[in-house]
This record gives C-alpha cells, structure tokens and sequence, in this order.
C-alpha cells in the first residue's frame, strides 16, 4: 500500500510528513550522508593544501606521464626531462582551475534544487547530504586555486596570469573566445532576438516565463532563486566552469527550469553525473598512481594526494548524483513535454559542448583544440620553451594538425567515458535515444574529424597573428 507521503510526493506536493523509509534511494542516501559526514577526506585535503609548497614537489611527476600536456606530440618527443615535468604539472594545474570553476557551478545549482526539494518535503536526509557537499565544495575549490596558482606562477611567471587575448587582434578574439551555442535549438525557439537585446529586456522575459512556471508549479519554486531575486540577483548566469558550453539565456533557463519543477530539479543530477564521470575520468589515474607509490614507499607529491582524497570525497557525490538522476525522479508525476524536453536538452548539450570531440594536446578532454590554440601558443612563447612566433606556429601545426600518440590516449579516454555514460542513460526512461546513445559523443570520437577542425582553426589562428 503506498502511504500519504509518496501520494503527495507523486503528485509535487509538499510534505511535512517523515521521509519514506521502504524506499531503497532514500534508504541508501541516509547511508551515504552518515558516511560522508564521518569521513575526513576534505580535512586532508585542507592540510594538504597548507602545506604545499612547489619547490617540495617539482622534481616528481605528479601523474603517470599521460597526464600531461602536450603528451604524445612530436613536441613532446623533443621536449628535455625538465619540461616533459613541467607539462604534466602545468596539466594538473589547467585542469583542477577548471575544476574549481566547475564546483563554483555545482554549489549554486545545488542550492537551487535543494531549494525545491525542501518545499516539497520529505527530503531532509537528501538536503542535509547537499548542504554538505556544498560545504566540501568550498573547501576543495580553496585547495585547487592555492596549488594551481602556486605551481603556474613556479613555472610560468607572470605569463601564466596575463591576458593574451587583449594584446591579440579582433580576428583572434572572435574566433578563440566564440561561445559553444547551438543553432538548431535557437532556431527551435526562436530566441537569436533574445541573445542580441538589451539585458533589461531578457530579465523581462524570464520574469515573464518564471511568472508562468509560478502558475502550476508554485509549490516547487526555489526559495533559493526567491532570495537571490530579493538581493538583484534574478536567474544568474554563470560563464566559467561545465557551464560554459552553454550560451547565456540557455544557461538562464535552465535554472528556471532545475529551480520550479520537482521533476526537473531532478534531472539536473544526470547533467551533474556527466561532470562527476568526467572527472572520475581523471582522478582514477592519479589514485592508481598514488597507490603505485605507495606500494614502493617512494615519494608521494601533494597534489596526487589532494586528487586522491579528492577522488574519495567526490564518491559521496556521485552516490548522490545517481541516486537523485535514476530513481527519485518516479517519486514525482510523470514529466510534461516541457520538462522531458528540458530535461533532455541538458543532456544534448552537454554532449555537444562537452563531448563532441577530441583535443590533441589536452588528454581527457573531449573537444577539439580550436578553444585551447591560444593557450598552446601562449604556452610556447613562454619562458618553458621560450620560441618565436615562427617555431611555435610550426610545432602547433605538427601537434595539432596531424595524427599522433596523443590523439590515441585521448580516444582511450573517450571511449571509456562514453561507454559509462551510455550505462547510466540506458536506465532512464524518459531519456532520447540520441542521449541514451551518446549519438553526438560518438560521432565527435574521431580522430580524422578532429584533425580536420585544428586544421582549419590552426590556419584561422596562423592568418590571424598576421593582422
């Protein structure tokens, strides 16, 4: 017989009534809070990060060598000892700065979900556990900006905090800092006069649309958002981090969305696993290094330590990220055709901005090189190579524009990360074939389709620099 909680549940009602115990998720979410409250992990990697210092660590690889920039490249063949360190250093560094930016992301939307999920009632062990990690967050995001700009200014000095891009020409800035956007879904919606106005008229619209989502589903709404909008600060739109593929209304609307449906707040966490796995992806290969070390007693660098711990405290939250994706969401009614296609457009997106290629320079990561060419150059004329603008325009032409090693590791990655995710999205039902599939990461997994891009983002760069 189901009890008044799950009846009220079903239907996104509020509930002030006890969590339902004979549900297995919720069930398995009290074990994980109680086991991520008593585990010390962030603690260590709080320590870990007081007691960082470069000098201690630069002479130790801080990953098996694939982990590094570069890796694979007829540079990398070229390269001395010294900077082969220094990329994978430099890797470790570019990606926990991402990562930082990404869990910035990961604290808000927490918070906006969580909000629907206190209003609804019968989630308090579920809100407790994202209070939580949001809690941990912040101390993570700490650790990763303090060792990552340690070890950039160690090994780049003040270029690995300057602004390229201003000294660059118009042509350089439009083509390298163009934001990921999806025409066919603007055209859908016919919002391309949306992303050209004024913002005082897109604030118009969400007020408009958040006014609607009010109409039938005022139960749900945030309190969140409610008192950001009282502090100015109505549907924020960040632009760093996992969100960044997504252009800036989208962005908008989908924390209107995440933020005023039970349903859709729900589904944020199969846009949350994709960032989970992502970076799974990654901090696996450190944790089995780590452990190779210490099976040695040889020496175990501090950020190899911190991607350790780090990997174990993400656990909690990826528990957390299935449980909510694959099996809450039944506790709610079935979608509307708004929600199913919200919900599945995250994920589409997140595909396409995310998932749709391969770099050839930037291991475990899916996109191609046109947004990192800068960066590589920059990269080159820095005092770690220390080449003229003719050298490094002739290396990133050997390293991005024609098949190498690295390019092989990278699909060893990418076929990993795409056969786990096909796993996850094959258990829920409301999910498109096309994500269900992984369709757009599959077609992006491959190697002459990703050359074909450099080449054309490489001359792009190469003309302008001309200018």
């Amino acid at each position: 017989m189901i009890n008044d909680v799950e009846v009220q549940n079903k239907n996104d009602q509020p509930s002030t009534q006890p969590e339902t115990q004979g549900k297995k998720h919720l069930i398995v979410t009290e074990i994980n809070y109680r086991n991520n409250s008593e585990s010390d992990y962030t603690e260590k990697i709080e320590q870990l990060e007081k007691s960082f210092n470069y000098s201690d660590n630069s002479n130790h690889y801080w990953s098996k060598p694939e982990l590094s920039i570069l890796y694979g490249t007829p540079l990398y063949a070229e390269a001395s000892d010294s900077q082969k360190i220094a990329l994978n250093h430099i890797y470790w560094a570019t990606q926990y700065s991402q990562v930082a930016a990404s869990e910035a992301n990961t604290i808000l939307f927490n918070d906006v979900t969580n909000g629907v999920f206190l209003n609804i009632g019968g989630y308090d062990t579920l809100c407790k556990e994202l209070e939580l990690e949001s809690s941990q967050e912040r101390h993570h995001i700490h650790a990763f900006h303090t060792i990552s700009y340690k070890t950039k200014k160690a090994l780049l000095g003040k270029a690995a905090f300057s602004t390229p891009l201003e000294t660059q020409s118009k042509t350089v800035k439009n083509q390298l800092m163009k934001k990921s956007s999806n025409q066919d879904v603007q055209k859908f919606f016919n919002f391309d006069w949306l992303i050209s106005s004024s913002s005082a008229l897109e604030d118009s619209v969400f007020r408009l649309l958040k006014n609607i989502r009010l109409k039938t589903k005022a139960h749900c709404y945030s309190d969140y958002l409610n008192e950001l909008e009282k502090k100015e600060l109505f549907l924020p739109a960040p632009r760093t981090g996992i969100i960044r593929v997504f252009p800036r209304y989208l962005v908008r609307l989908f924390i209107l969305s995440w933020g005023s449906s039970s349903f859709l707040a729900s589904q944020y966490y199969c846009f949350r696993y994709i960032a989970n796995m992502m970076l799974k992806l990654v901090e696996y290969e450190y944790t089995k290094y780590s452990r190779e070390l210490e099976k040695k007693d040889e020496f175990i660098p501090t950020p190899t330590e911190v991607s350790r711990y780090h990997l174990l405290d993400e656990s909690f939250h990826t528990t957390t990220s299935r449980l909510i994706a694959q099996d809450m969401y039944k506790d709610f009614s079935q979608p509307t055709d708004y929600e199913r296609f919200m919900g599945n457009l995250s994920v589409y997106m997140a595909q396409k901005g995310l998932l749709n290629g391969l770099s050839g320079g930037l291991p475990a990561i899916f996109q191609d090189d046109s947004c990192f060419i800068l960066a590589y150059y920059t990269l080159l004329r820095s005092p770690l190579f220390d080449m003229s603008t003719q050298d490094a325009l002739h290396w990133l032409k050997k390293c991005l524009c024609h098949e190498h090693d690295g390019f092989h590791v990278n699909l060893k990655y990418h076929q990993r990360l795409s056969t786990e995710l096909r796993h996850f999205f094959s258990q829920i039902d409301y999910i498109w074939s096309v994500n269900r599939e992984m369709r757009l990461m599959s077609h992006g997994g491959s190697i002459t389709k990703a050359i074909q891009k450099n080449i054309k983002s490489f001359e792009q760069f190469s003309k302008s620099l001309e200018n």
